[in-house]
Formats: C-alpha cells, structure tokens, sequence
C-alpha cells in the first residue's frame, strides 16, 4: 500500500472513545408529591415505573415514607438503594455531632449515586413533597452539581395538601404567607408568627409545645388549624386548639390563614 493509501486507510478507521468521555448516567431528583399516588406528576410516574436504579431516603428500621408512596409501581427486577439516616431525632440539631454525621451520611450517598452515574446508569431519588423544598435531595444536589447530569421533577409540596384539606384557602389578594420551622427558637418563631398574615409550620413533632406557645405569644393560636398525614392514610384534621396535650408526627403541620382582600 502506498504513503496516500495508508492515509486514508487510517483517516477511514474508527476512533476510540476514550473512557472520560463514556457517556455517565442522569440522576433524577423525583417529587412524589404530599403522600397519595395519585397526586403525583405524570412525569414521576413514567421515571417510576421504567427505572432501574431507585434510590430513597429512610431511618434505619423503616421501609420509608417515599419507598411506600411508590409501592407496587416499580419495575419487578429494580435494583433499590436505601440510603439510612444515621441520625435523626436522637440528638440535638445544635450539637455539632449533628451536622458532622449528616455531613459524612450525604458525602457516602453523592459518592455511590456518582459511581452510578459514572458507570452509565440512570437513578432516580424519591423524594416526597417537592425535591428543592426542606427536602434531603437537596443536600446531595449541591454535592453532585457539576459532577453528574442531574434533573429535577417537581411536584405538589405537603402543605398545598395540608390546607386543601382544611377546606379553606391560604391566602387571599394581599397576604404574606411565611413557611416557619418548628426547630426555630420560640422568640423568632413568635417574631416571624406576628409579621405574617397566613402560617405555615412544619417539623412539629416534639416541638408541638413550642410552637402552641409561641402561636399564643403572637395571638394566633385560636385561629391555627393542625393537620397529620395529609393526603396520606390515616389523614387528621382539626383545630389545633382541640389537639391539646396530643403527640403529633414529627411532619405535620400547622396552618394559620390569610384573611386579606377579597372582592
């Protein structure tokens, strides 16, 4: 063969990928919604139902709160990734072993969900109410942004299904609506309770005094509205002025409404 031949016999041949550019598998952040499967997204249902790799959140011990919205709704040979808190209630959010556990937890999980990825392969995290709300997939979208293709489905937070379970709405023209945590300390939740025309508070739980005390502070608790599991089994709903001395879950939430302009 001659010099041009071999030329064009090379410029002919396939090029190689290099292992780099292997094509790396996307990472869902899944919305589930507040708990009924039928409120979630069409989207979240079709990832659901044909994906390989789900990975979900759960205090060790427990199926999990995102595994049993999707019951019955994967694949029967998925490969699942249960991610186990090391800690949840047990110790105090200020004591610095706290943060330092959760930290090393969400480190272990981005390192696995990446190795995923890498490897090719899609995986889809559960996560209830909507992904970028209070939610823990945030923790692991901050680690694995620019390291993995990610995408978010977003879907109806818990407290649009709590309030549409009281039967009244939130808001109305004009009114400041204030999503408070029940892990703020009594005085700012107080400050926050009085600055807003419609509440909402979540992480109650143990908390449930605190927050009875501080709706008093602020003048609003005759008019706070409890509601547990909501659009879940077992839904409750009452005024939280008849819910005295009840231990709450940990999510329920508590909702004070707007009474602003109207025509």
């Amino acid at each position: 063969m001659n010099v041009q031949g071999e030329i064009s016999a090379q410029a002919a041949a396939p090029v190689e990928t290099p292992l780099e550019a292997k094509t790396r598998g996307t990472i869902w952040g899944v919305g589930l919604g507040p708990g009924d499967p039928e409120l979630m997204s069409v989207r979240a249902d079709r990832l659901l139902r044909n994906a390989r790799h789900v990975a979900y959140f759960r205090k060790a011990g427990r199926p999990g709160q995102a595994r049993r919205i999707v019951e019955g709704m994967l694949r029967a040979d998925v490969i699942e990734i249960a991610m186990e808190y090391p800690v949840t209630t047990e110790i105090p959010l200020t004591d610095p072993r706290y943060n330092a556990l959760l930290s090393a937890f969400y480190e272990d999980c981005t390192a696995k969900l990446r190795a995923l990825s890498d490897a090719g392969h899609e995986v889809l995290v559960l996560a209830e109410g909507d992904p970028f709300f209070y939610g823990s997939f945030m923790h692991l979208f901050t680690r694995l942004k620019g390291h993995a293709p990610l995408q978010v489905v977003p879907a109806i937070p818990g407290m649009a299904a709590a309030w549409c379970a009281t039967g009244l709405p939130i808001t109305w023209g004009d009114d400041v609506m204030s999503t408070l945590m029940g892990t703020l300390p009594e005085d700012e939740l107080v400050r926050q309770m009085r600055n807003a025309d419609a509440l909402v508070i979540m992480k109650i739980g143990r908390n449930i005094d605190k927050v009875r005390r501080a709706l008093r502070a602020a003048g609003r608790f005759e008019d706070a509205w409890l509601v547990e599991h909501a659009a879940m089994p077992g839904q409750s709903v009452q005024r939280l002025s008849e819910a005295e001395g009840r231990v709450t879950p940990y999510f329920s939430i508590v909702l004070v409404h707007g009474q602003g302009r109207r025509p």
